[in-house]
């Protein structure tokens, strides 16, 4: 079944640019029913002819209704090693790309200074993505800054500052730019124990593409041992498996006047993985369809 093309919101999922095809890794899943597919790269392009890329995944898509939501690239681009200038160059190149794919959204990590607080990393953000900002906004391209710690805190990390409101709007100060936004998910809040629903209400405006990721927390863990204790206590979770109520944040969206995709990502569940990685993912396209609803056309009323 095709998507209506007034629906305002997809679902889809994440795929990942550095497989050896990608367009037919899409043409296998396509049948489920994914409305939309973000396409990702890890710290470079890797030589990957984007052009070339775009036309098969074009192909494939044919006449589903099923899009390209956004390109992706994850890496640290505030540092000089020669990964971290890949990573630089890949913002651009996949700006420049972008319209190949027919998205007009870019997402990655902000980067950072390693092992230096998130307030002294924003002179050297504001240094490296002011130019990328405003390509991306000549060629009508927004960024999306995902809200990943990926193992950092306030005060040191290696890979992104863009983890909490309290950075985004340092970020947003520094380079104030309708095109700079935000690629969120409830998941990365969640298991720092802040409520991510008041945070989506107040940015909803700024949240150009959401990753499909929830959470559990272990309460009980949390109260007898803490959250720097011996025993986990929050797991990432593929959505219909968490603690989040997504039909409350789809409305949300909805509310705010999100136009765009909820994308899973996929790879994190402690039970849904391996052999049943897309048992959870179909799973969690349903139950976010379920979430949302589906487009129905009122009735005309003369």
């Amino acid at each position: 079944m095709k998507i209506s093309q007034k629906e305002k919101i997809r679902i889809g999922t994440l795929v990942n640019g550095l497989q050896k095809d990608p367009a037919n890794y899409i043409a296998q899943i396509l049948p489920h029913g994914f409305e939309s597919f973000s396409i990702n790269f890890w710290q470079k392009t890797g030589g990957v002819n984007l052009k070339k890329m775009a036309e098969s995944v074009k192909k494939t898509l044919g006449d589903s209704g099923a899009v390209i939501s956004s390109l992706g690239i994850y890496g640290n681009p505030l540092e000089g090693e020669p990964i971290d200038k890949d990573t630089a160059k890949a913002w651009s190149t996949l700006i420049d790309s972008a319209h190949l794919f027919g998205t007009n959204i870019v997402a990655g990590f902000a980067g950072r200074l390693r092992g230096k607080s998130i307030p002294d990393s924003m002179n050297q953000f504001k240094r490296i993505f002011t130019p990328i900002v405003k390509k991306a906004q000549d060629k009508g391209i927004k960024i999306a800054f995902e809200n990943c710690d990926m193992g950092g805190n306030w005060n040191s990390g290696d890979w992104n500052i863009a983890q909490t409101p309290s950075a985004w709007e340092m970020i947003f100060e520094e380079i104030p730019s309708e095109n700079l936004g935000l690629q969120w998910e409830p998941c990365h809040q969640m298991v720092k124990l802040i409520d991510p629903m008041p945070q989506l209400r107040k940015y909803v405006s700024r949240i150009f593409h959401v990753h499909g990721k929830d959470a559990t927390i272990y309460w009980d863990v949390v109260r007898e041992y803490g959250v720097f204790g011996p025993k986990q206590f929050a797991y990432h979770r593929t959505p219909g498996f968490g603690d989040s109520n997504w039909t409350n944040i789809i409305s949300e969206l909805r509310k705010g006047g999100f136009s765009g995709s909820i994308d899973i990502e996929g790879w994190h569940d402690p039970v849904y993985k391996n052999e049943l990685e897309m048992t959870g993912q179909v799973h969690a396209l349903n139950y976010l369809k379920s979430c949302r609803g589906s487009f129905v056309e009122n009735p005309s009323v003369d």
